[in-house]
């Protein structure tokens, strides 16, 4: 990988965290139009249908919904493989009481971690796989 091409990677990768940490008008510049996730959903729907950047944005707008105040972190830095990069992260907020069936009360702070691995291709991300400790979550809001 060329140190300009790891350049061009960390910019949108920095894009991509603050688009999760809030700035959802940034998804257009990170996310493909073919963009797609990977992922098992809390609510056992299937990823797939998580589609570009309109569905990227709503799926971090739904992530965020009952932690407002969601700061993501950065554990361990993005490591970059040609056209991959991958990144361990903690994401910390306050509950607003407002998630089904949840038993914590509004203004438990709750924190949780996982890894983003990303393709990029032409500047954009194409393809997401994510896991993340969503039963350590889960379990801070009194679910399980």
């Amino acid at each position: 990988m060329t140190t300009d091409h790891n350049a061009d990677a960390k910019a949108l990768f920095d894009a991509w965290l603050q688009l999760w940490n809030g700035d959802l008008s940034l998804a257009p510049e990170v996310a493909s139009d073919g963009f797609q996730v990977h992922s098992h959903m809390i609510d056992g729907s299937d990823s797939s249908a998580i589609r570009g950047a309109e569905g990227l944005a709503e799926f971090v707008r739904a992530g965020r919904s009952h932690t407002p105040d969601l700061k993501f972190s950065v554990e361990v830095p993005p490591l970059f493989d040609g056209d991959y990069l991958s990144v361990r992260w903690t994401a910390t907020g306050t509950y607003d009481g407002s998630f089904p069936g949840a038993k914590a009360p509004a203004g438990t702070v709750v924190t949780f971690t996982g890894t983003d691995t990303l393709l990029v291709r032409d500047g954009r991300f194409v393809e997401y796989w994510l896991n993340t400790d969503g039963l350590h979550m889960l379990q801070q809001l009194q679910i399980v």
